[in-house]
């Protein structure tokens, strides 16, 4: 069985550039850990949430 790879939704590119973050709540109670993997081709960003929040319950 193989791993399915990460492709670039816009143009299909399949190398990235990993970066980790936080996404703050609108009122700043809560700060979501976020993995962004940025296309290396097109710049487009891929948002990965970690662990709980209200978008990822």
């Amino acid at each position: 069985m193989t791993t399915p790879q990460l492709a670039c939704p816009l143009c299909r590119h399949t190398e990235f550039l990993q970066q980790q973050g936080r996404i703050s709540s609108k009122h700043n109670f809560v700060q979501n850990p976020v993995t962004l993997m940025i296309c290396k081709q097109c710049n487009y960003v891929l948002p990965f949430w970690e662990g709980k929040s209200i978008y990822l319950s």
